[in-house]
């Protein structure tokens, strides 16, 4: 189990220097005669690259750990369409959840995840590895949660099977806070 320390405000670095996207609270879940079958974990290897085909997302992948404060790291807001995945936890394809992070926007452009919004259940969600394997992810379910509530055992907590998040900014542009209001979160499950 993971030794959870993450602050509601996950992604303290989703600074930005663009406007809000909209967006109100929601949730886009698969229905009952669309769930996802799981299939077999493949065994732990570094996660290399991530591919959104639906989105046109495409990125290599850099490890992040956890800021001093105990949220997990971000990429660099200067590079905003490098993604990174969470080094401390499975690598996609193992049992559990994986945690891949990208900006929304960044250094007056748009980042990696600028269309995470619009993934939709069903879409597929490629993760290339370290040991030449492709984790094959669907997406079962698309929500958009305030950072005040984010949803920290759901997203990082055991899971009895191989799942994937994807993790962005999302609402509302707070210029106090120099932050996005929300997190936009895609949960996908393991399918070949």
């Amino acid at each position: 189990m993971l030794g959870i320390l993450f602050t509601a405000a996950g992604l303290a670095g989703c600074a930005s220097s663009h406007a809000a996207t909209s967006g109100a609270a929601s949730s886009n879940a698969a229905p009952p005669s669309q769930q996802v079958v799981a299939t077999k974990a493949l065994p732990k290897s570094t996660p290399t690259k991530v591919d959104i085909p639906s989105i046109g997302a495409r990125s290599s992948l850099v490890p992040l750990g956890l800021n001093a404060d105990g949220t997990i790291q971000t990429p660099p807001v200067s590079t905003p369409m490098q993604a990174g995945w969470y080094a401390k936890g499975p690598t996609p394809g193992q049992i559990g959840p994986s945690v891949i992070l990208g900006h929304v926007d960044g250094d007056h452009q748009p980042g990696i995840f600028y269309h995470l919004k619009n993934v939709r259940v069903g879409d597929e969600v490629d993760v290339a590895r370290a040991d030449g394997h492709t984790a094959k992810f669907v997406v079962r379910r698309v929500t958009e949660v305030s950072k005040s509530t984010f949803p920290t055992n759901e997203v990082y907590g055991n899971t009895s099977d191989a799942e994937l998040r994807l993790i962005t900014c999302g609402g509302a542009f707070d210029y106090s806070e120099h932050s996005y209001v929300d997190n936009i979160i895609v949960y996908a499950t393991l399918s070949r």
